[in-house]
């Protein structure tokens, strides 16, 4: 009844009104700035999660007696220079080498005399504050006994060498082993190998000799494609865990973010326009419209129009 009385009036009533197709040129148009976005994040993703620079240790261990020398160098076959060795210590704030501490020179830093305030963990940073390596863990010992363990992730299935020494021995001495606080077992020159290292190796390692002490913990990674934590595993983290052994810079987050949201609202924007459905009355006569043909243009009413409507 309704509807008879709105043709009558001369109503139309039309159901899902879409927009005019695009042409090719714009099709084509949107979908390559599309894919120029979903490019750049990718570049930028690659750009960012990959350290070419490298920072090694000598000597290559994760814990050295104080007073011990110890050399950190960042190694990078396409920019040998513009690297700094920077740390942020167990107690105290982020600095580079030669602002208190260490003697620059280059992309490399020496500890003559290394004392516990130095523990902590150590990287290279670009000069631009862009690009950072890996992080390792460096641990010096006021004790009598330290873990002579890898310094740097170790690859799986490779061997491992473990070794407990003392600072006063001339020669090995047996040593009892551990890993995440459990008994693994005692080696009578006190050192201990890991043949075909896997990931179920990871976690923190020390040792005892009797008679001279205990070592402080070394946290021993595992990588094959990835590296994990110690957050990642069922064991009970030690008490000062080493920090992630990657870590992207502020900088490129941030133009991540961007990208990804540039991304995601082109493509709600496109859905958007996609598909314009709604239910729309006009006065429109009958005679204007021929058999078979439709028109789509906006509905615009003057207020003066409107208003003698009224009257």
């Amino acid at each position: 009844m309704r509807n008879a009385q709105r043709k009558r009036a001369g109503f139309i009533q039309l159901h899902h009104l879409q927009r005019p197709e695009q042409s090719q040129s714009e099709v084509s148009e949107s979908r390559t700035m599309e894919e120029d976005l979903l490019l750049l994040f990718l570049i930028s993703l690659l750009s960012c999660t990959t350290n070419q620079v490298r920072l090694t240790v000598s000597p290559s261990s994760s814990q050295i007696f104080k007073t011990e020398s110890v050399s950190l160098s960042c190694e990078d076959e396409d920019r040998p220079d513009g690297w700094t060795v920077r740390r942020n210590p167990t107690k105290g704030e982020v600095s580079q080498c030669g602002g208190g501490w260490g003697r620059s020179d280059g992309s490399s830093c020496t500890i003559q005399f290394a004392f516990p305030v130095d523990s902590g963990s150590y990287w290279c940073e670009s000069s631009d504050g862009s690009t950072i390596s890996s992080m390792i863990i460096l641990t010096v010992s006021g004790g009598s006994v330290i873990l002579q363990s890898p310094v740097l992730p170790v690859m799986e299935g490779d061997d491992v060498t473990l070794t407990c020494r003392t600072e006063t021995a001339t020669s090995n001495l047996p040593a009892d082993f551990y890993k995440d606080g459990s008994f693994i077992r005692t080696e009578p020159a006190g050192h201990m190998t890991i043949h075909h290292v896997s990931r179920s190796d990871e976690g923190q390692y020390k040792c005892n000799m009797s008679g001279h002490g205990e070592s402080p913990s070394s946290w021993i990674s595992v990588t094959g494609t990835t590296s994990t934590t110690p957050g990642s595993t069922t064991s009970t983290p030690p008490s000062d865990p080493p920090v992630f052994l990657f870590v992207v810079p502020p900088v490129c987050v941030v133009v991540l973010l961007v990208l990804l949201v540039l991304l995601v609202r082109r493509c709600v924007h496109r859905k958007h326009e996609d598909t314009y459905s709604v239910v729309v009355y006009s006065s429109v006569r009958s005679e204007d419209i021929s058999s078979g043909q439709s028109a789509y243009r906006p509905i615009r009413k003057r207020r003066n129009q409107k208003s003698s409507t009224a009257q």
